[in-house]
C-alpha cells in the first residue's frame, strides 16, 4: 500500500499545526462558530445532534493493521468505544470533543492517515473495488490510478471550492463493485481493440434528492490522460455548476441541464489545451506508484476443498457460501467480515473488534485489510487452509454472520440518532428488520437482496439503488418511511421506484415481509428479488402491501445507541 514520503509527512504535519491554532482561537472565542465552520469542515469535523463527528478517509478502502489499530485507539481514548464505517470507505467517530481533535489528527498522522477533504465542496475520498488486486475478473488493479487521483486532488487549489462536493470511484474489474454509476465521475478500466489500457468515463451520476445514473462521456480514454481529462471535466463543472442553490449544484444537475452531448463537447474542447500538458501521466510515474501495490509474497499452494473437509458443519458451510470469495491466486481466498450482526448498527465496530480485526490481518492476510462501501471489512489474502480457524475466531467476536449479500446485510446511514440532517431514524428500522428476519435459513432461501436505508434524502444509505430502498421522511413533524423497489448498483445499475404512500416506523418490518411474500410467490427459479421487481414492476408489490391495513409492530434498539 502507499506509504507517505517526506513531503506527505510535512504537509500533514503543517495542516495539523494550522488546525491546532484554529481550534485554540475558537476555544478562546477569537473565532465565531460561523468563522470556524469552514475551517473544521476542511478537516472532516462536523457538528451532529449530540457532539462533533470526525470523518476519516480510507483511500480506496485499503488499510494496514497499524492504521486499523489506530481506529481502535481513537474509539477507546476519544470516543465511546466504537467507530462507524460508511458507504464512502470512511470511518466516522460520533462523540468527539473539539479540544481533542488536533491530538486525534496527530495520532492519525503517525500512521499516515488524515481527515483532509472528507468534507467541504472539494474532491472527496477516492473509492474503489474492495477486491482490487485479488479479484478473478480483474482487468487491471485500479489502486495505483486511485492513488494518483488522490495525490492530484488533495489540496488542488483550483478545485478547493467547487459548487458542491465531488465524488470519484474507480473500478478495474468486469463486475462493477465500486457503484460507479452513482458517482460524479465513475471510471472503469477497459482495453481498447489494440489491447491498450484506458478508462470508460461516466459523469453526472449521484443519488440525493435527484437520483441520476451517470452518462458515458468517453468509451475509451488512454490511461496517460486520466488526470488531464478529469481536469477538463472539473473545469467545466467549476465554471458552469450552480452556486446559487446547493440543491441544484451537483454535476449531475449541470449535465442534465446542458445535455450530455453539449457537456461532453465542452469537456472535449477544454481538454484540447490540457491533453499533453505536464499532468499527462508517464510510464515512470505510474511505475513509481504501482510499486506500492505489488502483490504480497504468496506461497505456491494447491486449492483446497475446505467445504468437503467440514461437510458436517452447516454453520461453517453457510459462512463459506456467503462470506468467502474466490481469489486469483491458487490456495488463497478473500474473506468478508460482516459488520451486520443482528442487534448491532450496520457498519459499527467496537474498539475491541477493531483491534481484533487488525490482529487477524497480521496473522492471516499480510497485515492489510479493506473497507467495503457496503459497510463490511475484507481480509483479501487468506490461505484456504486457514479458513476454518479464522471462521472460529471471527465467530467468537461477532464478525462471522453468514449474511453477506442477504437481507440482513443492510446498508444504513447513522440517521436521526446522530445526523443533524436526518428527517428520521434509520438504525431502529434496520434493527427491527434484522430481528424480524434473523433466521439465516430463511435469508438463504430469499437469496441475494440489498436492503438500503437512509434517514434523509441525502441518501448516505444508498436507498435509491437498494433492491428495497427505505427513505426516512418528515410528515408534519413525525417520522415516516417511503419504500422503493427495483434499485440496483453495479453493471446493471437502476434507480428504485416508489411503491406508494409512506409507512410508520412500526409498520416497516411487516412492509418488508409483504414485499418478500410477493417475491417468493412470483419469482422464477434462481431469480433475485431485484430481477423479479424489475420484471413485474411495482404493481403487484404495491397491491399486496397496501391490500389490508398493516398492524404496527415494535421497534428494537431505538435510542439504544444514542
Amino acid at each position: 500500500m502507499y506509504r507517505y514520503d517526506q513531503y506527505d509527512h510535512l504537509i500533514v504535519r503543517e495542516r495539523i499545526a494550522q488546525y491546532r491554532g484554529q481550534v485554540e482561537r475558537r476555544l478562546n472565542d477569537e473565532l465565531t462558530e460561523a468563522e470556524f465552520l469552514p475551517l473544521r469542515l476542511q478537516n472532516g469535523l462536523y457538528m451532529q445532534r449530540h457532539a462533533y463527528m470526525l470523518r476519516i478517509a480510507v483511500p480506496y478502502g485499503l488499510l494496514s493493521s497499524s492504521q486499523m489499530r489506530m481506529f481502535g485507539h481513537i474509539a477507546r481514548k476519544y470516543d465511546r468505544g466504537y467507530g462507524h464505517f460508511t458507504t464512502r470507505q470512511n470511518i466516522q467517530f460520533n462523540w468527539i470533543e473539539l479540544e481533542q481533535t488536533p491530538d486525534i489528527l496527530a495520532d492519525l498522522a503517525s500512521v499516515e492517515m488524515h481527515a483532509i477533504q472528507t468534507s467541504g465542496n472539494c474532491i472527496r475520498n477516492i473509492t474503489a473495488d474492495e477486491y482490487a488486486g485479488v479479484a478473478l475478473d480483474e482487468i487491471i488493479d485500479p489502486r495505483p490510478y486511485a492513488e494518483v487521483l488522490r495525490q492530484w486532488s488533495t489540496f488542488h487549489p483550483e478545485f478547493a471550492a467547487l459548487p458542491r462536493k465531488f465524488k470519484v470511484a474507480i473500478n478495474g474489474a468486469v463486475e462493477d463493485r465500486a457503484a460507479i454509476a452513482v458517482h460524479d465521475i465513475g471510471l472503469t478500466v477497459v482495453h481498447n481493440d489494440e489491447g491498450e489500457i484506458g478508462f470508460k468515463v461516466m459523469v453526472g451520476g449521484g443519488m440525493g434528492r435527484t437520483p441520476i445514473l451517470g452518462s458515458v462521456v468517453r468509451e475509451f480514454l488512454p490511461w496517460r490522460h486520466m488526470l488531464t481529462y478529469i481536469e477538463a471535466v472539473m473545469r467545466v463543472y467549476n465554471s458552469y455548476g450552480r452556486r446559487d442553490n446547493k440543491y441544484k449544484a451537483r454535476i449531475k444537475i449541470l449535465v442534465k441541464a446542458m445535455g450530455v452531448e453539449e457537456f461532453t463537447r465542452q469537456v472535449e474542447e477544454e481538454w484540447v489545451d490540457l491533453k499533453d500538458s505536464a499532468s499527462t501521466l508517464t510510464d515512470e510515474e505510474m511505475a513509481r506508484v504501482a510499486a506500492y501495490f505489488t502483490p504480497p509474497a504468496y506461497e505456491t499452494l494447491p486449492n483446497i476443498d475446505v467445504r468437503a473437509e467440514h461437510a458436517d458443519n452447516k454453520a461453517f458451510g453457510n459462512w463459506l457460501t456467503r462470506n468467502v470469495k474466490a481469489h486469483k491466486v491458487p490456495g488463497y481466498s478473500v474473506v468478508l467480515l460482516s459488520l451486520k450482526k443482528t442487534g448491532v448498527p450496520p457498519g459499527d465496530a467496537t474498539a475491541t473488534q477493531i483491534d481484533f480485526v487488525a490482529d487477524l490481518a497480521d496473522r492471516y492476510s499480510f497485515g492489510e485489510l479493506r473497507v467495503t462501501h457496503e459497510q463490511n471489512l475484507v481480509l483479501a489474502d487468506v490461505k484456504q487452509s486457514a479458513l476454518f480457524a479464522l471462521w472460529q475466531e471471527a465467530k467468537a467476536h461477532g464478525l462471522a454472520t453468514p449474511n453477506i449479500g442477504l437481507l440482513t446485510d443492510i446498508i444504513c446511514c447513522p440517521g436521526g440518532d446522530f445526523c443533524s440532517l436526518a428527517n428520521a431514524k434509520s438504525i431502529p428500522i434496520a434493527a427491527a428488520i434484522a430481528e424480524r428476519f434473523d433466521d439465516i435459513d430463511y435469508q438463504h432461501d430469499i437469496g441475494e437482496i440489498e436492503l438500503n436505508i437512509s434517514g434523509c434524502i441525502n441518501a448516505c444509505g444508498h436507498h435509491h439503488v437498494g433492491s428495497i430502498g427505505v427513505l426516512g421522511v418528515d410528515k408534519d413533524g413525525s417520522e415516516w418511511y417511503q419504500v422503493s423497489i427495483g434499485g440496483a448498483q453495479g453493471n446493471n445499475a437502476a434507480i428504485g421506484k416508489i411503491i406508494g404512500p409512506s409507512f410508520s416506523a412500526l409498520q416497516m418490518p411487516e412492509v418488508v415481509d409483504r414485499l418478500l411474500q410477493v417475491y417468493v410467490r412470483e419469482r422464477h427459479e434462481d431469480e433475485r428479488f431485484v430481477d423479479t421487481a424489475q420484471r413485474l414492476g411495482i404493481a403487484p408489490f404495491k397491491e399486496h402491501v397496501y391490500a389490508t391495513p398493516i398492524k404496527a409492530g415494535q421497534l428494537v434498539g431505538e435510542d439504544h445507541y444514542a
